[in-house]
């Protein structure tokens, strides 16, 4: 039989992933080609050789998503495979029968042929939602660990965004690591507070070859998940974030649905700042879904430097990038400590956008009066900083998980906004992990 000719959908993570562990050096099939979504400057480019083994001498090349319908019909693809996260399951169809539609069957790959298993434990931290809150429950989960006497490597999901060769297995110990690699805002978003934390972090782009290293030099895994997708490693303990504010999205969402399904605890998050009607539908929600996950309600308290320097002052509020995008939020942590601490007006940034950040105004129009952080190469990162200086403020409110002004010029006076995961009664974290882990 001549091998499958196969097409991957996907935005440069969860594809690679079931490339590297499904379909590399399988000749059952032929993977003619990616597709790329959601993440700018990705298509265009080829996965490399080095990583797609000896049926690729060449590569892979990678098209835009829109050349979806041609790429089928004209390569005759037997079957496509859809491979990222966070979309909504009517948004998934949709593309199915755009497939269909064009003659190739379209496919969904489950754990079994996607999941690398570990010589050691692993806890995987994943979520129903993008924005749900997974980086800090990992920084819980950390922290209790270590204090538990073990030396963990947090594994983060895939945000392979320059040269995937030379990305392949990425380690980052100190911020040095950080500027080596040359790391976009949004990887050093995820990385820094671990390495603040003192936790060494892993990435890059072949998830096997980072977890057998990751392995030599600690006692517990923690993958780190990112969007709402489902873990790379099989998880010895898997939690799932939840997001109140978001209610009704657990049962809604590709793949946040499947993470719910398969949890063994659930983190309702947000609880102090949602209201208990919102929270209760949700822990209703992943009841019907789940019956047998453990429930840890836990709040995500907001700490400023100097709180009383927001008062009365005109502010624009920066967010985290991804929680506005692909999470669709219209707020995050900044704007809320903005309102909490009495701002007189939370300024609109959008009629100062330029470049770049204007266009991510245009594809997300939900994102409301904030501005979010997005950092995906230099460009990006030099239009983000003159948004902010364009915009007639008195101060800068910083709700993204590391200090921006590390990497931007911020001439106006600002305030960052921290966050940490902190449970509310019982059971906590600390009871499941040493229930799990306990020596």
């Amino acid at each position: 039989m001549p091998p499958i000719r196969t097409l991957i959908m996907g935005a440069a993570g969860r594809d690679f992933h079931n490339f590297n562990v499904f379909f590399r050096d399988n000749n059952e099939y032929e993977v003619i080609a990616f597709t790329a979504t959601q993440i700018p400057n990705i298509e265009g480019r080829r996965y490399p050789s080095e990583l797609a083994g000896s049926q690729y001498p060449t590569g892979i090349p990678i098209y835009p998503e829109s050349d979806l319908v041609g790429l089928i019909q004209e390569n005759k693809i037997d079957q496509v495979i859809f491979a990222y996260s966070d979309v909504p399951h009517e948004y998934v169809m949709s593309k199915a029968s755009i497939v269909l539609a064009a003659g190739a069957d379209f496919r969904l790959m489950g754990l079994d042929n996607t999941l690398v298993k570990s010589t050691k434990p692993v806890v995987s931290v994943c979520a129903v939602r993008t924005g749900s809150g997974k980086s800090q429950t990992t920084r819980r989960v950390s922290k209790i660990l270590r204090e538990m006497g073990f030396s963990v490597a947090a594994i983060r999901h895939p945000m392979p965004y320059g040269d995937l060769a030379k990305q392949a297995v990425q380690r980052f110990a100190d911020y040095a690591d950080l500027d080596k690699h040359e790391c976009t805002i949004e990887e050093r978003e995820e990385y820094e507070p671990h390495i603040d934390n003192g936790v060494i972090v892993y990435a890059g782009v072949d998830y096997e070859a980072i977890l057998r290293q990751a392995e030599s030099e600690v006692d517990i895994i923690l993958w780190d998940g990112g969007n709402n997708d489902l873990p790379f490693y099989e998880p010895d303990l898997h939690i799932v974030v939840a997001d109140p504010h978001r209610p009704g999205h657990e049962t809604a969402y590709h793949p946040g649905e499947a993470n719910a399904r398969i949890a063994d605890v659930f983190v309702i998050n947000k609880v102090d700042t949602a209201t208990a009607e919102n929270t209760i539908t949700v822990r209703e929600n992943l009841r019907q879904l789940n019956p047998d996950a453990t429930v840890i309600e836990a709040a995500s308290p907001l700490f400023v430097d100097d709180p009383a320097a927001i008062t009365g002052k005109r502010v624009l509020v920066v967010e985290d990038g991804p929680t506005l995008t692909h999470g669709e939020m219209a707020y995050g942590a900044g704007w809320m400590a903005a309102r909490r601490y009495g701002a007189a007006e939370i300024v609109d940034p959008r009629p100062y956008a330029v470049g770049s950040i204007k266009e991510t105004f245009q594809k997300y129009p939900t994102t409301g009066d904030v501005l979010p952080a997005m950092g995906y190469g230099e460009e990006m990162v030099r239009e983000l900083e003159q948004t902010i200086e364009n915009v007639d403020v008195d101060m800068v409110v910083i709700g993204t998980p590391i200090d921006l002004t590390r990497i931007l010029r911020i001439t106006k006076p600002s305030q960052r906004v921290r966050y940490e995961l902190q449970e509310i009664g019982q059971p906590t974290l600390v009871d499941v992990l040493k229930s799990k882990f306990g020596k």
